[in-house]
C-alpha cells in the first residue's frame, strides 16, 4: 500500500548543516554526517540533502561530501546541488545515492531531465521547484536561492518538468521557508492539480499536525521540512527528532 513519506531536508553551506529563513540568514546547525547517523536511529522514510551553494557558485557536486553521505545513510537519500549533465547524475547514483535533484538546470534547460532519465531512470530524477508568492497572490518559480526568476507560470512549469521525464517533483515555499508557521496549502494544491507524478511539499512545517494535516488534505504526499525536524521547542534549541511511532501510526490512519 502506498503511503505518505515524512522527509527531513537537509541544507549544506560551506561543507556544514544550516537552516535558512527565506532562503536567507544561514545558521549552522551541525554536521551533516552526525544528522544522517541520527535519523537512521529514527528510521526516516527518506532524506533530502540540498548544497546550496554549488549552483549559485557553479561548482561540481561535492562528490566527497556524496559518497561519506551515501554509505552513511540507511534511508533513501535524494541528493541536489551542482548537477547540470547526465555524467554528474550518473556518478553521483554510482556512490549509492537513490535520487539527483535538479533545480536551476531543470528549469533552464528541461530537456536535461530527459537525457538523465535516459540513464539513471526517471523515478531517480526529481525536480526542485522553489517558489515565490507575488503581491498579487499569484507564484513565481525562481533558481538560484531566490535570486533569479523564471519565465513562465507555475503550473505550464510543472508540466513541463513531468513531461520531460521528471520522476517526482518537490514544491518548495520561498516565503515560508523556516518560518514554521505551516505549509502553503494553495500552492500544495495548485502543484497537485498540475502533475500526477509524486509530489513532495516543503516549506513552513512548524509541528507534526503541519504534517498530519497536509497528508489528511492530499492523501498520498511527501511531507518534506527542515526546521521541524533539526530545533526543538520556542527557543529553537538544535536538536534532531523525527516522528514517534504512535505519529507515524497516526500518519497511517489518516490515510
Amino acid at each position: 500500500m502506498l503511503r505518505s513519506r515524512v522527509i527531513p531536508c537537509l541544507l549544506v553551506h560551506k561543507k556544514g548543516l544550516v537552516k535558512t529563513v527565506k532562503f536567507a540568514e544561514p545558521k549552522y546547525v551541525g554536521d551533516p554526517l552526525n544528522a544522517v547517523k541520527i535519523f537512521n536511529e529514527k528510521e526516516v522514510d527518506e532524506l533530502i540533502v540540498l548544497d546550496i551553494d554549488a549552483s549559485v557558485n557553479g561548482t561540481q557536486p561535492d562528490y566527497s561530501l556524496i559518497e561519506k553521505l551515501a554509505s552513511e545513510c540507511r534511508m533513501p537519500l535524494c541528493y541536489g546541488g551542482g548537477v547540470k549533465n547526465v555524467e554528474q547524475a550518473r556518478k553521483i547514483i554510482e556512490l549509492g545515492v537513490e535520487k539527483v535533484a535538479l533545480s536551476s538546470a531543470a528549469l533552464e534547460n528541461p530537456s536535461i531531465i530527459s537525457s538523465i532519465a535516459a540513464v539513471v531512470g526517471g523515478q531517480s530524477v526529481v525536480a526542485v521547484v522553489d517558489v515565490k508568492k507575488t503581491l498579487l497572490g499569484s507564484y513565481t518559480v525562481c533558481v538560484h536561492n531566490g535570486k533569479k526568476k523564471v519565465k513562465g507560470d507555475l503550473e505550464t512549469l510543472l508540466r513541463s518538468l513531468e513531461e520531460c521525464g521528471a520522476g517526482e517533483i518537490v514544491v518548495n515555499s520561498i516565503d515560508n521557508d523556516g518560518v514554521m508557521k505551516g505549509y502553503d496549502l494553495k500552492l500544495a494544491e495548485k502543484a497537485r492539480e498540475s502533475v500526477s507524478v509524486p509530489l513532495t511539499v516543503l516549506g513552513g512545517a512548524g509541528s507534526k499536525d503541519d504534517i498530519l494535516g497536509l497528508v489528511d488534505r492530499f492523501k498520498v504526499i511527501g511531507a518534506a521540512a527542515g526546521s521541524l525536524f533539526v530545533f526543538k521547542g520556542i527557543y529553537k534549541a538544535v536538536l534532531i527528532n523525527y516522528l514517534s511511532q504512535e505519529e507515524k501510526n497516526k500518519l497511517m490512519r489518516t490515510l
